[in-house]
């Protein structure tokens, strides 16, 4: 676009000037007014055109703005107010309610509601105790804290995000290859097509010299090849910020449009279905004589000291109940069976059903409900007390609250989904079935996983894989789109091109929305791009002049510049789906 527009002027300025010397007769017409008015045109295009892209770039700027500047760094004296850039890791810092946390770090001391919203997309505050991760940039809400810094400076997850923003818009859609094909022989097809207006406006229909001139100039200062090449990054900006605005970090520019031709999308069970952790679902006495609550003290006392998940499981259940686990004695955890200690005069015995066949307790008292528990692929904790059966505990790996309807959404929008998981048939197709996916793979190996998405590649299909585990990064490389889960390993989320930092299945269909209707306003950006030229080079070369219609340089560059701003504004209208998705 430069180079026509630097012809154009200087075309008409420098023929002025020789006319204005009478090297071409005493009154030759000038024109300096057109190369004045053309480039103040072009300028204000400019102008309007940055105000635009600044526009489209708002989550960017909001992200580089939520970085503290100073920070209470913790000394032997006390705490001192000092800039952030001087903390270390290693160092610690107190942070107090309405504080922006300067680092990355871990709780060490107090606790309080952090504000995650600008990691998360999340509104509702997190509360934080010792031992949790806190992100930098994320704000106190109430409460005192002192923070370990771990990670500073551009290893915070705040400085990766900027990081893979800025990469993501300036990444290049596949679309963006039409657009940068037709800009190459743009400007040299232009440039001939104002020398052949010249020539037959002066030549073939016996124009004078200055008619034929207008006419060259004004094709070579509307022909617009900037309109096709915002076309494409500014959709682009305007959707990776809407996306992460809902807590979904594109890393690539180009996943936008490649998410939105998801043909199937396979689905990791644990931890991208399912919470990934086990809960204790249901709590069954073995008798009315029972209490429940007394159940539940013996089986989170007996679990106090394991590390096992289903142990940690139970003491969560019991502690959300108002339950703390009592003090126990003489515990002997046995591998693959259970746990035994003494508690209140009584010898507790929790763990499977050799641990019991062991003790010589029968389970026939909780057979016909321990089989539907089966069924449901729950895990059984058995729970006995003086010798004696007294209860029963299941666990299970719950589906996330959204997962449900995001397969639905997934379905509506024509893509098939597969589960595919390393646990064994029984307990995937009841996970399958909930889910109410299409289809699942069970006992899938990491590899299998690889061959899978191959299997549909091969198809001719656009496959997306989700998952959040180490297991799944080979898949998440290969899948023309990887959805890595953001509660997963920090794998899963570099080899992803899309991080739902939410961890909600829900915020994959709301990516894919986003890239639906990302490319969407592509294809209207370049439509309008093309139709523009189409239809302005012909009026700048005069082929309506016979109708009274035709266009002065001037004003052919001023339509130049307006191209360009209307396809900037129209990638803008996207934040209208912001609220819709």
């Amino acid at each position: 676009m430069d180079v026509l527009v630097a012809l154009g002027t200087s075309a008409a300025y420098f023929y002025s000037i020789a006319a204005f010397f009478g090297l071409f007769g005493l009154h030759s017409e000038v024109f300096f007014e057109t190369s004045a008015m053309l480039i103040a045109f072009i300028r204000l295009g400019k102008y309007l055109e940055a105000r635009a892209r600044g526009k489209a770039s708002e989550a960017l700027k909001k992200l580089l703005h939520l970085q503290a500047d100073k920070a209470r760094l913790v000394t032997e004296d006390g705490d001192t107010l000092v800039p952030a850039s001087v903390i270390r890791v290693g160092d610690v810092v107190l942070v107090r309610a309405g504080d922006i946390i300067p680092v990355d770090g871990e709780v060490l001391e107090g606790g309080g509601a952090v504000n995650e919203s600008m990691v998360t997309g999340e509104s509702l505050p997190v509360l934080k105790k010792p031992g949790d991760l806190v992100s930098g940039a994320t704000v106190s809400t109430n409460g005192v804290m002192r923070i370990r810094a771990t990670r500073i400076g551009e290893a915070t997850l705040l400085a990766q995000i900027i990081k893979m923003v800025r990469d993501a818009q300036g990444d290049k859609a596949p679309i963006q290859r039409f657009a940068d094909a037709v800009s190459s022989w743009f400007v040299p097809v232009v440039i001939l097509l104002s020398v052949a207006t010249f020539i037959v406006w002066h030549s073939a229909f016996s124009s004078d010299f200055i008619t034929a001139f207008r006419y060259a100039i004004a094709v070579m200062v509307i022909a617009c090849p900037c309109a096709m090449g915002l076309a494409t990054p500014t959709a682009i900006m305007v959707g990776s910020g809407i996306a992460l605005g809902r807590g979904i970090l594109v890393k690539k520019g180009s996943a936008l449009e490649t998410i939105s031709r998801l043909n199937v999308l396979l689905l990791d069970k644990t931890g991208t279905l399912t919470k990934g952790v086990p809960e204790m679902t249901d709590l069954i006495p073995v008798s009315r004589s029972v209490d429940p609550a007394k159940l539940l003290e013996c089986l989170a006392t007996a679990e106090a000291y394991s590390t096992h998940p289903l142990a940690q499981a139970a003491i969560t259940a019991a502690r959300e109940a108002g339950i703390e686990p009592g003090q126990a004695d003489g515990f002997e955890e046995r591998g693959g069976f259970g746990i035994t200690c003494r508690y209140g005069g009584l010898q507790l015995a929790v763990g499977n059903e050799r641990l019991m066949a062991e003790l010589g307790l029968t389970l026939a008292p909780l057979a016909k409900k321990c089989a539907g528990l089966t069924e449901a692929g729950k895990s059984l904790v058995y729970v006995a007390a003086g010798n004696a059966l007294v209860g029963v505990a299941a666990f299970a790996d719950t589906l996330r609250s959204n997962s449900v309807k995001a397969v639905a959404e997934l379905r509506r929008m024509g893509i098939t989904t597969c589960m595919i998981t390393g646990d064994h048939a029984d307990v995937a197709a009841i996970v399958a079935k909930q889910a109410g996916v299409d289809t699942f793979e069970a006992e899938v190996m990491p590899d299998r996983k690889l061959e899978l998405v191959k299997e549909y590649q091969k198809r001719g299909l656009i496959v997306g894989m989700a998952g959040d585990g180490i297991n799944d990064a080979p898949a998440l490389a290969q899948a023309q789109i990887g959805i890595a889960i953001g509660g997963g390993t920090d794998v899963a989320k570099e080899t992803g091109d899309i991080v739902l930092m939410r961890s909600d299945l829900m915020d994959a269909v709301r990516a894919i929305a986003i890239g639906r209707a990302t490319l969407r306003k592509i294809k209207q950006n370049l439509f309008w791009a093309l139709f523009y030229n189409i239809l302005g080079i012909p009026v700048a070369a005069g082929m309506l002049s016979a109708y009274g219609i035709y266009l002065k340089p001037e004003y052919a560059g001023l339509a130049m510049a307006f191209s360009s701003v209307s396809v900037v504004l129209n990638s803008l209208l996207l934040r209208r789906i912001g609220s819709k998705v």
